[in-house]
């Protein structure tokens, strides 16, 4: 990895990063390399075609395992792509409930983020049928205005 230049993208504006979180991790060993090719670049690349990041691309294609590596990698979880959508937005358009518990346990993770359309991970989650992951969206959002409520008596 030391002669690797890790954030040198491809002609489809890909970098090595961005492809390792599309693969699934085989093993151990396949993990700890993929937690250094992280260490080495730059996890909030953006691709050139629609602006994905590594951290949307795992999360799209249900590498939850890539999620938990990019994210403990500093992977930021509100970037937008060039539709404006988050990683977030992209767990509940296909319906992957448990990358969306992960990033909704990053405390920087903005749910009431809107995309270019004025859509929300809440009304993207409902128009995909995803009422489980909706509830969860809805949960956080309220817990959050009632933290801000009671931080105003405080």
């Amino acid at each position: 990895l030391g002669l690797c230049h890790v954030d040198q993208q491809n002609k489809a504006g890909y970098t090595a990063i961005m492809l390792t979180a599309l693969a699934a991790s085989q093993t151990e060993s396949d993990m700890d390399t993929i937690k250094q090719l992280l260490k080495k670049g730059n996890v909030n690349a953006k691709a050139n075609q629609a602006g994905q990041t590594a951290l949307m691309l795992a999360v799209s294609h249900g590498r939850l395992e890539m999620v938990r590596a990019l994210l403990a990698s500093a992977a930021d979880v509100n970037l937008q792509d060039d539709d404006g959508s988050t990683a977030l937005m992209c767990a509940c358009e296909h319906g992957h409930a448990e990358i969306v518990r992960l990033l909704l346990a990053n405390p920087e993770c903005d749910v009431a983020q809107s995309d270019n359309d004025g859509s929300t991970a809440l009304s993207i989650a409902l128009e995909a049928g995803q009422n489980d992951i909706a509830i969860m969206l809805y949960a956080r959002l309220n817990f959050a205005k009632a933290i801000s409520l009671v931080s105003c008596f405080l």
